[in-house]
């Protein structure tokens, strides 16, 4: 075929913007024209007109300086205190986690293979032994996108194994990690509601016992959940069950494990959750990555869709190499047969929570859990000791989070945040519109970043709103 010469254009970075380019790519699949490529895709589902983009950047510095200006419209928990969690947390990230995962052989390599590797696999391995002794489970997962997609997969998996097409979530779980999950699970799982008690926040086993049957292929358990507060029951749920040939997943919060059970001490089938709070920044709601664990049972670990990193022996003798095991269940491997596609992900955030639990040990996560425990019962007493608050306003025991009932204020959640933001403070998640039962309920994180005089802003801050 007789290419013609390439035409200067004014995308120099996109080839197949140059004209004859187009032109020669056309000819090479057999059409005359772009159209014919997407006259399958409906009308009303096509824009009939060019996009509306401003004009083009002409330099590097102008581009820098529109970027820094969108940066700067938005205001970060490091201008404003911050009691904002649920499910991006701030905590303290020690200087060493962005040191080691800024080093060119991690940050240019976090996945995919067109390279030598500079010990990312033995970096992966280390994270993975360190997340299984954490979560007393012997076979964990090279990180996934989040923790909505590793609870998903869980699933997924436990559908795969039981060859059932149910299962029960809490109805605590956020709407947001819902959402996310029953997208990842369609058309393979349907996924069904079990209650909650409003007073304490825990799961209704009445109702858990009423949903389960021979149908049910997991349940699921957030431990803390969502409104903060520990499943304290939660080895009845994994034998409730296991009774209805169910597996049990459990997805938790890693950094919480240092004062919590491990859930593989508790029965667990299959662990998941997401890796941000260990030593990964809150980055405007990016720095997740989820992992997924159980035991080494070969029928479990023939579901799992993502990579599994090992060691072995080497053609040396007394060397040891780190690579992929079971290479054959991916979709790398299958490509369109797959179980379920996986992409390179979130490896690099996998080193950083390595790194971060290397540095912190057994202790530091214990101390860890504890301050929240001091802090979180301070915060809670301080705020119930203001007119119309309620603190905890849930029974059960709360870890990291806890509602408030701002109810007999008088004032919405939504009008305090306003009055709280005008004050340099980020107030609790506002639960009213997805837990109306709870009334004008707030969700209130403190972690080791807060201190006691931190506190006390907040609480002087609330008692001057609801005045």
């Amino acid at each position: 075929m007789n290419v013609p010469r390439l035409d200067r254009t004014v995308h120099p970075y996109i080839p197949s913007s140059v004209p004859a380019v187009r032109a020669a790519m056309l000819l090479q699949i057999g059409v005359s024209d772009v159209e014919e490529l997407y006259a399958v895709i409906p009308p009303e589902l096509r824009l009939a007109r060019p996009l509306n983009l401003p004009p083009a950047f002409r330099s590097e510095q102008e581009l820098r300086r529109h970027v820094e200006g969108l940066l700067a419209r938005n205001t970060s928990a490091a201008d404003y205190l911050s009691f904002l969690g649920a499910g991006c947390y701030q905590h303290y990230v020690p200087a060493v986690c962005d040191e080691i995962n800024g080093r060119s052989e991690f940050l240019t390599a976090y996945g995919g293979e067109p390279y030598e590797d500079h010990g990312r696999f033995q970096a992966l391995f280390e994270y993975c032994s360190q997340m299984g002794e954490l979560l007393a489970m012997d076979v964990v997962s090279v990180p996934t996108y989040d923790g909505a997609q590793a609870t998903g997969t869980a699933l997924r998996m436990a559908g795969r194994l039981t060859g059932r097409r149910t299962a029960l979530v809490p109805r605590t779980m956020s709407a947001q990690r819902r959402s996310a999950v029953a997208n990842y699970v369609d058309p393979v799982l349907d996924l069904v509601e079990v209650g909650y008690d409003p007073a304490s926040g825990l799961l209704d086993l009445a109702d858990l016992r009423s949903k389960l049957s021979s149908g049910v292929a997991a349940v699921l358990l957030e431990n803390p959940n969502h409104l903060g507060v520990i499943e304290e029951g939660a080895a009845e749920i994994v034998s409730l069950a296991h009774a209805h040939g169910a597996l049990a997943v459990a997805a938790v919060d890693p950094s919480s494990l240092g004062v919590l059970e491990a859930p593989g001490n508790y029965g667990v089938d299959i662990a998941c959750g997401d890796l941000q709070t260990l030593g990964i920044h809150m980055y405007f709601g990016g720095g997740h990555g989820g992992f997924i664990a159980s035991r080494d049972e070969p029928s479990i670990v023939g579901e799992y869709p993502s990579r599994l990193f090992g060691m072995t022996t080497t053609k040396v003798a007394g060397e040891y190499g780190f690579g992929d095991v079971m290479w054959e269940r991916t979709s790398f491997h299958d490509r369109e047969h797959g179980k379920e596609f996986v992409g390179t992900a979130a490896a690099l955030w996998g080193i950083t929570a390595g790194v971060y639990l290397a540095l912190m040990g057994p202790l530091g996560m214990q101390e860890l859990g504890t301050t929240w425990i001091q802090l979180g019962r301070y915060a809670a007493g301080r705020l119930s000791a203001v007119a119309g608050v309620r603190a905890p306003a849930l029974t059960g025991t709360p870890l990291k989070e806890f509602v408030v009932d701002f109810s007999r204020t008088g004032r919405t959640v939504a009008e305090i945040n306003t009055a709280l933001l005008a004050r340099g403070i980020f107030g609790g998640t506002d639960l009213s519109r997805e837990f109306p039962e709870l009334g004008q309920a707030a969700l209130y994180c403190v972690t080791e970043v807060h201190s006691r005089e931190d506190i006390d802003r907040l609480v002087s801050a609330v008692a001057e709103v609801v005045s």
